[in-house]
């Protein structure tokens, strides 16, 4: 897998970006990388520090920039997830008016602004 384009930490080995950590050398194809919904599983990350050739030091580096950059969202509770479904608590709902159309030409030059025809 290649690189992420957003690359926010460059160590010898390790690099963390968008998808997670991620292996410098490409010629691995993403075998070692740690995508970002598994960056907190620990048996995941022991068993990629325990791989012959990693270097633990860098590794260790990339894990806490990543875990920084990256916090752990809260896991939802499956129980209280099967109460809120079914309706026996109640969860706040977003107000269901759609806010007014607004003109936004205003004090612009209609030079400007977009043109839009209509087409038969």
């Amino acid at each position: 897998m290649a690189l992420h384009r957003d690359i926010f930490w460059v160590g010898k080995q390790w690099t963390v970006t968008g998808a997670g950590i991620q292996a410098v050398d490409q010629r691995l194809r993403g075998v070692l990388d740690i995508d970002l919904a598994r960056l907190w599983d620990d048996d995941l990350v022991q068993s990629r520090r325990a791989k012959p050739g990693v270097n633990a030091a860098d590794f260790d580096k990339a894990l806490t920039v990543a875990r920084e950059r990256f916090p752990q969202t809260p896991v939802p509770d499956p129980i209280v997830a099967q109460l809120e479904a079914l309706g026996a608590i109640e969860t706040p709902v977003a107000s269901p008016v759609v806010p007014a159309m607004k003109l936004r030409a205003e004090g612009q030059l209609a030079r400007f602004l977009p043109q839009w025809r209509i087409r038969r």
